[in-house]
């Protein structure tokens, strides 16, 4: 970076920011700012790009408190709206995972089922203002020598609440498409036989790690809208894989990088966490993340002006490769593309719908941008940097 012809440093845009002289756009806005001006002169005048996303992110949850009853307890089993938590950490200690169904739920017994409440939900239920039942039960000792408990808890009651995302923004993902000849429900969606639709899940050149390709600005600190609170990244996420094959600009043709996130669930919102029931796979949460690139060089200015027709995924077909892990694709396809509403699959034209909102990811980055421009929200640096590509430091 040394050689760049435009160095920033976070001080420098955060002094900015304090003095409201900060330059800010979203990815979107970044997109036409670096086709008509390039990456140098475009670096010389915004200071921070905002990014979002907002879709459904399984590997979420949250760590409860829900305090000391009288007498006390040390949990053995808990559940929330009948929704079974971990408790396996301490004496009122529990992990309520966004995936985990209703106990009572008849889950694909009768298939496909329908997975009307998990634990996705709760967490929406909870900033949403709603008591939840929490019921616990315990084998007792002479410290905790309670055995049960019944009550109605809301946010407010929880000693503390904090949302813990091991596996969230994956950086692009697969096109999915079902070649068999049977209707299949996965995490993708429903997808009807013989490829006659497709699903993707990302928002595309509003994607945060679209726009920092190689991690240089994102890691162990990084300060994110998070829930519609204010978050941070806490390191790379389960199945973090940077050495993805990639594009000439950088951006990951298949699913790589993604982050493990976290922030206090009571600072969050509804709006922006939301319990999602897949017919036919099983409950989720969608999350919305929104992450600041702040640009240091004319490096981050290219990256950051990334076009959807930039951007590239490989379609797969869940009928059976995917279930088989069979390495296979039926093509690449970019995103303004799947934004359009139709691709082509084996010389067939094929509607195609996000699970992912860019009417919401778009919200996010406006919403970002906002708490920058008045002063309410400064970057931070990463402790550590993510892990990158193999020679990409």
């Amino acid at each position: 970076m040394k050689d760049c012809k435009v160095n920033k440093t976070y001080e420098e845009i955060n002094a900015r920011i304090k003095a409201g002289e900060a330059v800010v756009v979203s990815a979107e806005e970044m997109v036409e700012i670096v086709r008509k001006n390039g990456p140098v002169e475009a670096a010389r005048r915004v200071d921070v790009v905002t990014t979002g996303t907002f879709s459904p992110m399984c590997s979420s949850g949250a760590f409860i408190n829900f305090g000391h009853t009288t007498p006390t307890l040390k949990a053995a089993s808990v559940w929330l709206n009948k929704v079974p938590a971990y408790a396996g950490l301490a004496a009122v200690d529990i992990f309520i995972g966004a995936t985990e169904p209703a106990e009572d739920d008849p889950l694909n017994k009768v298939y496909p089922g329908e997975f009307r409440y998990g634990g996705g939900h709760v967490i929406e239920d909870l900033l949403a203002g709603k008591k939840i039942l929490l019921e616990a039960k315990a084998y007792g000792t002479d410290c905790y020598p309670n055995r049960k408990v019944k009550m109605d808890v809301g946010l407010d009651d929880l000693p503390y609440a904090l949302l813990v995302n091991p596996r969230n923004c994956y950086q692009n993902y697969n096109c999915a498409i079902n070649l068999s000849d049977r209707t299949i429900y996965t995490y993708m969606g429903m997808l009807k036989p013989h490829g006659k639709n497709a699903t993707y899940c990302s928002a595309g050149e509003l994607s945060p790690l679209m726009n920092d390709p190689y991690y240089r600005t994102i890691g162990l600190g990084t300060r994110i809208f998070l829930g519609g609170g204010v978050g941070y990244v806490t390191w790379h996420g389960t199945q973090h894989n940077p050495a993805a094959l990639r594009s000439p600009g950088g951006t990951p043709t298949r699913p790589a990088g993604t982050l493990m996130v976290q922030g206090d669930l009571k600072t969050m919102s509804a709006r922006w966490l939301k319990g999602v029931s897949m017919q036919g796979y099983g409950t989720t949460m969608a999350v919305g993340v929104g992450i600041p690139i702040p640009i240091l060089n004319e490096e981050m200015a290219a990256y950051t002006g990334v076009s959807d027709a930039d951007i590239v995924t490989q379609v797969v077909d869940y009928g059976f490769d995917y279930a088989n892990r069979v390495s296979r694709n039926y093509g690449e396809v970019n995103y303004a593309q799947l934004k359009s509403g139709q691709i082509e699959v084996n010389g067939q034209k094929v509607p195609v719908a996000p699970l992912s909102s860019v009417v919401k990811a778009r919200e996010i980055a406006e919403i970002l941008k906002k708490w920058i421009l008045e002063r309410n929200f400064f970057l931070t640096a990463p402790v550590v940097p993510l892990p990158s590509a193999p020679g990409k430091k």
